[in-house]
């Protein structure tokens, strides 16, 4: 199975992927420290490394696909073209595709983690409140055909992940 994480930055969606991750011990591919890596070995910030980081997520997925592996991958997915990534990767591989959205209900607690939190990703400039507010404008709705869970990351951690694994085994 593919699991692919949407949500906007600093919403939780890392935080339930690992958790995903650990509860099924598979492995879980984030594009942000993939694009931290390439602005540290070099690669200009002028270049269209988010883009990159979205495909070298899609062919580490892959490996894990190949060998039999379930994956989750941890990525904004804001838009169409990413989540086509995803979609195309499931159909080559003959793997179910499931988007699990997480989103944060109470603006201030979304902000306020965002503004506090520091991933430890060693290079890596975490987006500002504007930054976010920018993406939720563009942020493309969804496809009726997409298997989607949608998680309220204002509510605990433990709940999200036990919706998630159940929606994950039932489809519901």
């Amino acid at each position: 199975m593919l699991i692919a994480m949407a949500g906007l930055p600093g919403a939780g969606k890392s935080t339930v992927a690992k958790a995903l991750g650990r509860e099924l011990m598979v492995p879980v591919v984030s594009v942000d420290p993939i694009e931290a890596a390439m602005w540290r070995a070099g690669v200009d910030r002028g270049q269209p490394t988010g883009l990159a980081a979205y495909f070298v997520a899609e062919a580490v997925a892959a490996e894990a696909l190949g060998l039999g592996q379930t994956v989750v991958v941890d990525a904004v997915n804001a838009v169409e073209e990413a989540r086509e990534h995803w979609r195309s990767l499931a159909d080559r591989y003959g793997v179910p595709l499931v988007f699990i959205e997480v989103e944060c209900s109470d603006p201030a607690v979304h902000r306020q983690r965002l503004e506090s939190r520091s991933r430890g990703i060693e290079g890596f400039c975490e987006p500002t409140w504007e930054d976010v507010e920018e993406r939720r404008e563009v942020f493309a709705a969804w496809s009726d055909s997409d298997a989607r869970l949608v998680l309220d990351s204002a509510i605990d951690l433990s709940s999200n992940v036990a919706a998630a694994l159940r929606f994950l085994r039932t489809g519901c």
